[in-house]
């Protein structure tokens, strides 16, 4: 099945959970957010929301920055 992930064209053998395709692409799941279809998934809710064929899924890290004094 294919995807998108980050804009871009991304092939998965199966439906999987957000938390399994995480897992797959190394990401800990504390440090991003993960749209699906334009709707931004609780963290809480990682387990149980699954990825499909067709979906579109951003994911977003964090980044810490800022000015030092």
């Amino acid at each position: 099945m294919k995807i998108k992930l980050n804009g871009k064209e991304y092939e998965l053998e199966r439906e999987i959970t957000v938390s399994d395709l995480l897992k797959k692409l190394d990401i800990h799941p504390q440090s991003v957010a993960v749209e699906v279809n334009l709707n931004i998934i609780k963290k809480q809710y990682y387990d149980k929301t699954f990825i499909k064929d067709g979906d579109h899924v951003e994911i977003v890290s964090f980044v810490g920055g800022g000015i030092v004094n």
